[in-house]
C-alpha cells in the first residue's frame, strides 16, 4: 500500500489563477499548475529562498520541494514556449493557519514575527539598520540583528534591537515586511535581496558604513551618504572583507480534514 502524500503548506492562494495568451482559442489545451507548485515558484523564484528553506516552509522533505519546483518550472516553460494557457488549481496542499507557533512560511512573516516587535504607530515611519555592536553590519544576507527606529514628525520616538534568529538572505525581506519596516539602511546587499525589498515596498539605502544611530540621524537630516548602485555578491571575498563602502557593495484547501 503506497504511503499517503503529505499536504504541502501554502501561505495563501494565488491572486490570479488563469493566464491566457492574447488571441488564443479558449478551447486550446491548458497547462495546469497546482497550488503547491505555484507556492514553490513563489518562495524560490519570487522570494529568493533556497530549496532547503522552501522545504522547511512548506513542511516537506528537501527532495520533495526540489521535485515540486522542477515540475513547476517545466510546466511554466511549456506554457511560455508553446503559447498555451496556464491555470493554477488543485494539488495536495493546505493553507497556512497564520498562527505564530505553526506558521513558518515566507508570506506570513507578519503573523510569525508580529508579537516580537513593538507596536508601530499609524503615522510613524520604521527604519531598519543592519546592526552589529552599534555599527552598520556590512553583509545584509548574514545580518543577525537589526536596529529598528520609529520616526514621527522627523524625530526618533522609539528604538529596538531584534534578532533574525538565523533567517537566510532569502527570508530577510519577509522578516522586515513582518516588522512593518519602511526603510532599510545597510552596507553590501545582493541584487536578489534588493528586488525582494523593492517588491515589498521597502526603500533601500545601501553602501552605508559607520554608526547606526548617526546614519539614521543623517537620513532624517537629508544628508545620508549612500550608494544607489551598491551590490555584494560575496564571491572571492575573505572572511574579514567589508564591502559596504564600495562597489561590491479565499480560503481554499486542497486537502481534506484541515
Amino acid at each position: 500500500m503506497p504511503r499517503p502524500r503529505k499536504c504541502r503548506k501554502v501561505c495563501h492562494m494565488p491572486k490570479v489563477c488563469n493566464f491566457v495568451p492574447v488571441g488564443q482559442d479558449e478551447n486550446q489545451a491548458t497547462v495546469v499548475l497546482t497550488v503547491d507548485e505555484f507556492e514553490a515558484i513563489r518562495l524560490i523564484d519570487e522570494q529568493g529562498f533556497s530549496q532547503e528553506e522552501c522545504s522547511s516552509y512548506m513542511q516537506v522533505a528537501r527532495t520533495t520541494a526540489q521535485a515540486i519546483y522542477n515540475t513547476a518550472r517545466a510546466k511554466i516553460a511549456t506554457a511560455l514556449v508553446e503559447g498555451m494557457p496556464l491555470r493554477i488549481e488543485g494539488g495536495d496542499y493546505r493553507l497556512c493557519e497564520g498562527k505564530e507557533d505553526v506558521c513558518h512560511c515566507g508570506g506570513c512573516q507578519r503573523h510569525k514575527y508580529g508579537a516580537r516587535f513593538q507596536e508601530k504607530g499609524e503615522k510613524q515611519m520604521r527604519i531598519a539598520v543592519t546592526y552589529e555592536d552599534g555599527n552598520i553590519f556590512q553583509h545584509f544576507g548574514h545580518s543577525e540583528q537589526f536596529k529598528l527606529y520609529d520616526v514621527e514628525d522627523g524625530k526618533i520616538v522609539n528604538t529596538q534591537v531584534v534578532d533574525t534568529n538565523g533567517q537566510g538572505h532569502g527570508a530577510l525581506a519577509g522578516f522586515l515586511t513582518g516588522a512593518k519596516v519602511d526603510v532599510l539602511i545597510c552596507g553590501g546587499i545582493g541584487g536578489g535581496a534588493q528586488n525582494a525589498l523593492a517588491q515589498a515596498g521597502i526603500q533601500l539605502y545601501g553602501g552605508v558604513a559607520g554608526s547606526c544611530d548617526a546614519a539614521v540621524e543623517a537620513l532624517l537630516a537629508n544628508n545620508l551618504g549612500y550608494n544607489p548602485n551598491v551590490e555584494c555578491s560575496h564571491h572571492g571575498h575573505g572572511e574579514g572583507h567589508s564591502c559596504g563602502g564600495h562597489s561590491c557593495g479565499e480560503d481554499k484547501h486542497g486537502c481534506s480534514g484541515n
